[in-house]
């Protein structure tokens, strides 16, 4: 099985041992792949000058990669990350349960494709911080690069797909204003959401993305769909009762009767999001949750490459 490009994993129980794998696996490609330039600042790598001692030759990157790499032991930490997941009951889509034999949903995706990040970010000593909020901000860390910070994380991580909530509302806006509030250095800013808020609230959350970009922030955001059914509207023409996981009111519909509406309205939003991150110079990365993991580490990796770090 590939992580990185089939996200199938019916167990999340050892996130930190599959964050690992989706990582290595990530890594190796890196070094087979155009984007093997990228890899020496990427993996604690840099490239062997002729003439240099060849004691810290990384041997096993050469029979990969055919190229000599000498391993990095700076312990100064290059850049500061803070990752932020939106955990708002929309995230929990599609319901994962031995009934649907759905064995992913955007909260899931979000947090391994998290725990991937923060194991590179580790493995480059580098600092990285974690924001969780629904309708308020419910976890926000500092930035820290040691081994058991990391851990910490990943248990915040691991309660959130172990305790699913319905009926649990969103507030983007107000809590991106203050998770921009909070950080304080010169930060890269990965945001995982769907961006599902209220029709009269799209300018407050516009607001926000402007507001993390303040104090000089990189930021991406990974608009993390489950692109079939939330943007195509793929279902099959019969009469469905589509739940509104947040306030938890039904609606009973025949698909075909609305999809031309639905599909019009989705990418309308979805142009407006694209544009609104174009005029602030924010990353927007599709983040499709049946498209594997490669999508959001590649999108980090260029973008650190820009920071020149």
């Amino acid at each position: 099985m590939n992580l990185l490009d089939n996200f199938e994993v019916r167990d999340l129980g050892n996130l930190e041992l599959l964050a690992k794998q989706v990582v290595e696996g990530f890594i190796i490609g890196l070094h087979k792949s155009p984007f093997h330039g990228f890899s020496v600042e990427f993996a604690e790598h840099r490239l062997y000058n002729q003439g240099e001692s060849t004691k810290n030759i990384d041997w096993k990157v050469y029979a990969r990669s055919d190229k000599l790499f000498v391993k990095r032991y700076e312990e100064e930490t290059n850049l500061r990350c803070q990752i932020v997941i939106d955990a708002s009951s929309s995230m929990y889509f599609p319901e994962v349960s031995k009934k649907t034999q759905a064995y992913t949903n955007k909260l899931r995706f979000s947090a391994l494709a998290a725990a991937s990040l923060m194991n590179l970010l580790k493995k480059q000593r580098d600092a990285f911080g974690l924001s969780i909020f629904d309708k308020e901000v419910r976890n926000h860390t500092q930035c820290k690069s040691s081994t058991s910070h990391y851990r910490l994380l990943l248990t915040y991580l691991e309660k959130l797909i172990q305790n699913p909530e319905r009926n649990k509302t969103t507030n983007a806006a107000q809590a991106l204003h203050q998770i921009a509030d909070s950080i304080h250095k010169r930060s890269m800013v990965m945001v995982f959401s769907d961006m599902f808020e209220d029709s009269e609230h799209t300018e407050q959350l516009f607001s926000a993305l402007q507001h993390l970009k303040h104090n000089k922030h990189e930021v991406i955001l990974f608009h993390v769909v489950d692109k079939s059914k939330e943007i195509d509207f793929e279902f099959e023409n019969r009469p469905y009762i589509f739940i509104d996981m947040e306030s938890g009111e039904q609606v009973r519909l025949q698909s075909n009767q609305v999809k031309e509406h639905y599909v019009s309205q989705m990418a309308k939003f979805t142009e407006q999001l694209k544009i609104k991150c174009l005029q602030y110079r924010i990353d927007f990365v599709e983040a499709d949750i049946h498209q594997g993991f490669r999508q959001v580490l590649q999108a980090y990796l260029v973008k650190r490459s820009k920071m020149g770090t």
